[in-house]
C-alpha cells in the first residue's frame, strides 16, 4: 500500500476523471465515444488512484463509474492494437493490476452502472464492495463472441453470482438485465434514479465508524480464502483489536448516553 500523502486526483487525465466530492472520490472513465472502454492507460491510473486513497483518511468511500448514460464499461477497447497487454513480457497485465489494487482497498469501493457494463467491465463491477446500476443497464460477458473468455474477470466474478448462471454467461455471451443483475446478486440495488439510490447507499455508510469500516474490510477480505480454523483463530485476534479503537470507545459511550457518535476515524 501506498504510504505517501499523493492525492489520487494527480493521477487524472483526459481519459479518467478523477474528483473528491466531500468524503467521496469519484472515479469516471471518460471515454464515452468508445463506450468507456478500458485503455492501458486508464487501467494503470485507477490502479494509481486506488491505491493512493488508502492513505488519506479524508476519503470514506470510493465511486467508480462511466461517462454518459449508455455504458459504464465496455471492456477491452477492440480497436485498438494491444486490446488485451502492452508487453508479453510483463508477468503482471494493468486489467490485473486494478483488480489487484481492489482487493487490497479498506475504502469501500462502490460501482455506479450508469449503462451497459460489459468484458472486463464486469470485473471493474466485481471488484468493487457494492454497485447501484440504472434500471436500463445490462451485464454481460460476450469474450467468447471474438473468440478469448473472460479469465482475469473470473477472479472477482466468480463468487459473487451463481455458478451455473456464470457459466451460461460465460459460454453463451449472451447478456442479463439489470433486475436478473439484482437477482443474481451481481448488484445491490437497480433503480430508475440511479443518484439517487447511490446517495442513499453512501449516506447509509458515511454516517458508521470509519475505523470499524476500514479494519472490518481488511477483516472480510482476509478471511474469504481461509479455512474455517484458519479464520476463527485469525478473527478471534481481529475482533480484540477492534475494541481498541477510539471509535469502538465513543460508539459505546455514544450508544449509553443516547447521542449520535462523534467518530475520530482512528
Amino acid at each position: 500500500m501506498t504510504t505517501s500523502a499523493v492525492h489520487p486526483s494527480s493521477f487524472a487525465h483526459e481519459e479518467l476523471a478523477i474528483e473528491q466530492r466531500g468524503p467521496v472520490l469519484w472515479l469516471t472513465i471518460t471515454r464515452e465515444e468508445r463506450r468507456n472502454a478500458m485503455s492501458h492507460k486508464v487501467l494503470a491510473s485507477l490502479a494509481q488512484a486506488i491505491d493512493a486513497a488508502q492513505a488519506l483518511r479524508d476519503i470514506r468511500a470510493i465511486v467508480l463509474t462511466g461517462a454518459g448514460s449508455k455504458a459504464f464499461c465496455a471492456g477491452a477497447d477492440l480497436q485498438s492494437a494491444n486490446a488485451f497487454t502492452t508487453d508479453y513480457s510483463e508477468p503482471h497485465g494493468h486489467l490485473a493490476q486494478v483488480l489487484r489494487a481492489a482487493k487490497a482497498s479498506y475504502v469501500p469501493l462502490i460501482a455506479r452502472v450508469n449503462g451497459a457494463c460489459m468484458a472486463g467491465g464486469m470485473g471493474l463491477l466485481s471488484m468493487c464492495d457494492m454497485a447501484v446500476a440504472a434500471e436500463h443497464s445490462i451485464f454481460g460477458l460476450p469474450e467468447v463472441k471474438v473468440g478469448v473468455f473472460p479469465a482475469q474477470v473470473l477472479s472477482v466474478l466468480q463468487h459473487l453470482i451463481p455458478r451455473r448462471k456464470l457459466v451460461e454467461m460465460c459460454i453463451t455471451g449472451e447478456p442479463i438485465s439489470s433486475a436478473q443483475a439484482v437477482e443474481y446478486g451481481l448488484v445491490n440495488y437497480a433503480d430508475a434514479d440511479l443518484d439517487a439510490k447511490l446517495q442513499w447507499l453512501l449516506d447509509r455508510l458515511l454516517d458508521k465508524s470509519p475505523a470499524a469500516i476500514r479494519r472490518g474490510l481488511y477483516t472480510m477480505k482476509r478471511v474469504e480464502a481461509m479455512a474455517f480454523e484458519e479464520s476463527m483463530a485469525f478473527t478471534e485476534s481481529q475482533i480484540a483489536l477492534f475494541t481498541l479503537t477510539e471509535d469502538a470507545r465513543e460508539g459505546q459511550l455514544a450508544f449509553q448516553e443516547k447521542r449520535k457518535p462523534q467518530w475520530a476515524g482512528k
